[in-house]
């Protein structure tokens, strides 16, 4: 869990962006919930898509591309970072379906879990780092607090509430928050950082929400019935 859902992703999104846009991460990285419909067909029995659920994971995934302007194109960029935000992409899945499998229904609290894979995957890169790279020469106090900041919210208060919802309604749908990114991500531009509003946007964010919405709708037939 540690390996593929933090240690694993975070370093390979981290390198991917070295060399492509920030936009295109967000597509590959919207690519999660599709890739957990395919293996989830022969992971997990249990798990199996429904005509709800693969229309909702399409729509929203058209949504994501709408958000982006995919239709511009992306020319000139590096096939070696799209690579690896794809296999970071894929890791997720793996990771959430391990624990449906292997943690699901266990004695111990989301937060034991959670802490325990974070302390791992921290153990993990603590050895690897050193292999790739050399210690900072400054830590400058923005950098520091934008990675207390993620570290502490984006990460660990997310992958707790990530862990009630794999156990409640699936890896599948829960992975469905990746669809939300990019659109946070937009919003946040324009709002932080003065970047300019195109009609895709909102048009987007609309698509990607009706797309959760119907997700989560073939989910609740299949609870109640």
């Amino acid at each position: 869990m540690a390996f593929f859902l933090n240690a694993l992703p975070f370093s390979l999104f981290a390198y991917a962006e070295l060399t492509i846009p920030s936009t295109l991460a967000g597509i590959c990285n919207a690519t999660s919930p599709l890739w957990g419909m395919a293996l989830s067909l022969v992971a997990l029995s249990e798990d199996r898509p429904t005509r709800h659920r693969v229309a909702g994971l399409g729509i929203g995934f058209l949504g994501v591309l709408t958000v982006l302007g995919a239709w511009q194109g992306f020319h000139g960029l590096d096939a070696t970072g799209t690579a690896l935000a794809l296999l970071a992409s894929l890791s997720y899945p793996i990771g959430w379906i391990y624990l449906r499998r292997a943690l699901a229904g266990s004695s111990y609290s989301n937060l034991s879990l959670t802490g325990a894979q974070l302390l791992l995957a921290t153990a993990q890169l603590a050895v690897v780092t050193p292999l790739f790279t050399t210690l900072p020469n400054r830590f400058a106090v923005l950098p520091l607090l934008a990675i207390v900041a993620l570290g502490a919210l984006g990460t660990g208060v997310a992958m707790l509430v990530q862990y009630g919802l794999v156990a409640e309604v699936g890896p599948t749908t829960a992975q469905m928050v990746t669809y939300f990114i990019p659109v946070i991500a937009t919003a946040a531009g324009v709002a932080i950082l003065g970047e300019s509003l195109t009609w895709s946007t909102p048009v987007g964010a609309a698509i990607v929400l009706a797309g959760a919405a119907l997700t989560q709708s073939g989910s609740s037939r299949k609870r109640r019935g």
